[in-house]
């Protein structure tokens, strides 16, 4: 299938659909998109052909869920298509999502993104925050802390994206689930200045729901928060993480706030001849479409 454009949307190439994803831009409440880009993967490629590998496994899955007890026919949201990103060229593609992203919240859409590596949530929050301010909080579902200030001397990375995004956003205003990987630099700075969790996702996550009311919330979910286990088709895989069934009761757990983007990065089918995480990523945004669209 040739790609095909949307009006306003220069960088985008629109291919396969999403299951159940609307034909109407203009009346769907939320949008997704993917950003298939990992140039700057430090162990294992192969997370650019995530964002096209969900929307396959999504065909395998129900429209129905049993967690929800909804569907997707009973929600507007449309399948944008992928940023077309420039190989090679860090800084242009990071441009070209920040575009986009930028014009969603101007509709007042929910982005809700596929990657991807996960630097590509970067320009995503970037433009959530220049809508929302200081009000913004960002909630990271993760193996690892991403609070480098730079990898390998390369500020802009995987393995610094929460560091990127706290060059703008309170650190206070940053909440890290399910840590179980980083340097010493990393928790202590975690610990002392955002809200880090080490090992722990769905009792925090409790915890901390209450405290936010209505302030606008971005969250970023990295395959790799759960065991390899259940999904070993990532780049830097992490032993001793959550269940599959951890992370859905997550998003569960998520449905009354103000949830105004959401994204899924790091999933590298080519790494996992079983193609179950492709399908747990496909799952998760389904479950992320019934709660907050």
């Amino acid at each position: 299938m040739s790609p095909r454009s949307l009006p306003g949307f220069p960088h985008i190439e629109r291919l396969a659909d999403f299951m159940a994803a609307s034909d109407d831009y203009a009346t769907a409440r939320a949008v997704l998109w993917g950003i298939g880009q990992d140039f700057t993967t430090s162990y294992r490629p192969g997370t650019r052909f995530g964002p096209g590998r969900i929307r396959e496994a999504s065909y395998g899955i129900e429209e129905f869920s049993y967690h929800s007890r909804m569907s997707l026919t009973d929600k507007n949201f449309f399948d944008l298509g992928d940023v077309a990103v420039v190989f090679g060229d860090v800084q242009e593609s990071l441009r070209r999502a920040e575009e986009v992203a930028r014009r969603l919240f101007a509709d007042g859409k929910l982005s809700l993104m596929m990657g991807g590596e996960h630097l590509v949530t970067l320009p995503v929050v970037k433009a959530a925050y220049e809508k929302y301010g200081d009000d913004l909080v960002l909630l990271q579902f993760d193996a690892h802390a991403d609070l480098r200030e730079d990898y390998l001397g390369n500020p802009l990375s995987h393995a610094t994206v929460m560091r990127r995004c706290l060059d703008f956003l309170p650190a206070q205003n940053l909440y890290q689930f399910g840590i179980r990987s980083g340097t010493r630099e990393e928790y202590e700075f975690g610990t002392s200045r955002c809200h880090l969790f080490p090992h722990q996702v769905l009792e925090p996550l409790w915890q901390v729901i209450p405290t936010l009311g209505d302030r606008p919330v971005y969250v970023t979910i990295d395959i790799d928060v759960m065991d390899p286990a259940f999904a070993p088709g990532t780049g830097t895989p992490e032993p001793g993480g959550i269940t599959s069934r951890e992370m859905i009761d997550a998003v569960l757990a998520m449905r009354g706030l103000n949830v105004v983007g959401l994204d899924v990065v790091e999933v590298a089918p080519g790494l996992d001849q079983t193609d179950r995480t492709p399908v747990l990523a496909a799952k998760l945004i389904r479950e992320a479409i019934l709660a907050f669209a």
